[in-house]
């Protein structure tokens, strides 16, 4: 197995963006900073850089994607998909898939079907100033070392899907500066998910911790498919002062062959609030001492394993909405003594 094609989380951290991707580089920096998370690899940007170089030798692949227009999408949507179809198609170099089955078996031991998650990692998501969460597709409950070849695959396709070019187009990215890394890490059978900000996402106060969550996987609290529950809590305190419990309909669980579906829940789970206060409370410490080592405040996703309870975290970016506010220069009372007046006060309300 070479370092070109792979590197375990326990060996990379954020400074390894450019050969991991944006979120492999941020489960490499939680594993070091010692807070749990789903143990896995990641196939490296380098890997990725040579299949693409050989479809762009074979056919201008990047080129015809720098000149496109992003107000035209029926051109873009033409061009994308057939660069996604080229890149199904193409196997993966030799050593390459070989190191991925190794790779698997030492993750996964000797269950030839262990579930794993199978997450895109592009170098230029999950920054601060341009994320591109969210544009690039995720595989869940993926059964077997070519099954993960597979959605690895299917990962770097969706590098060229319509939303993730028009995003780059409008925002100037090079092509030649633009890479993926594939995360494949142990799935997790979560009793409940969610998501975690450490700062209000509604008002920006930093005092406290917001926690949503819902039963099952939380792709479905991600995607928005389920109204999840809400909780804030006093980052110092402790003290929680909002219980929003929701009506959450459905569970997203494992299918038996692999990929998940949507469960209707009985009516007493559906209105049951999926975290006890000392899950709350957990979570709190763990959303405390993430947000201390990046300095930053967090947007964080989270799992409670079924069975052990134990909290693992999927994910860790810089929260960047009122981030992006913080940075934005306040008028001089001068020119508006009333917007002066607005910035002190935090503005217009959300």
């Amino acid at each position: 197995m070479t370092a070109d094609n792979i590197s375990w989380f326990a060996d990379i951290g954020l400074s390894d963006r450019p050969s991991v991707g944006g979120k492999g580089g941020s489960l490499g920096e939680l594993t070091k900073a010692g807070i749990d998370v789903p143990p896995g690899f990641v196939v490296r940007t380098e890997a990725f850089e040579r299949f693409i170089q050989k479809l762009d030798r074979e056919e201008p692949l990047r080129a015809p994607v720098e000149a496109l227009d992003p107000n035209d999408l029926d051109h873009v949507g033409a061009v994308t998909k057939a660069i996604r179809e080229r890149i199904i198609r193409e196997p993966l170099p030799e050593d390459v898939e070989d190191d991925i089955k190794t790779a698997y078996k030492e993750l996964c031991g000797d269950d030839a079907k262990s579930p794993v998650a199978v997450r895109s990692s592009a170098t230029t998501e999950d920054a601060e100033d341009a994320s591109f969460a969210g544009l690039q597709d995720t595989y869940l409950w993926v059964l077997g070392a070519e099954e993960t070849i597979r959605m690895v695959r299917s990962c770097w396709a969706s590098l060229y899907s319509v939303e993730s070019v028009c995003y780059r187009r409008r925002q100037n990215f090079p092509e030649s500066g633009v890479a993926m890394g594939v995360v494949v890490q142990k799935m997790v059978d979560a009793r409940t998910a969610g998501v975690m900000f450490t700062r209000s996402p509604l008002t920006g106060d930093r005092s406290v911790i917001t926690i949503e969550g819902a039963w099952g996987l939380g792709s479905a609290v991600v995607s928005g498919e389920v109204t999840p529950d809400r909780w804030v809590v006093g980052k110092l305190t402790g003290e929680i002062t909002t219980r929003d419990i929701s009506d959450k309909h459905i569970r997203q669980s494992p299918k038996l062959g692999g990929g998940i579906e949507d469960v209707e829940l009985p009516e007493a789970e559906r209105t049951a609030p999926c975290l006890s206060d000392e899950e709350l409370l957990q979570l709190r410490d763990i959303g405390r001492k993430t947000e201390k080592h990046y300095g930053k405040p967090q947007d964080i996703e989270w799992a409670v394993e079924k069975g052990t309870g134990k909290i693992l975290l999927l994910q860790s970016r810089p929260e960047t909405v009122w981030s992006a506010k913080d940075k934005t220069p306040v008028a001089s009372a001068q020119d508006n003594p009333m917007k002066h007046v607005m910035n002190i006060f935090g503005g217009k309300r959300t």
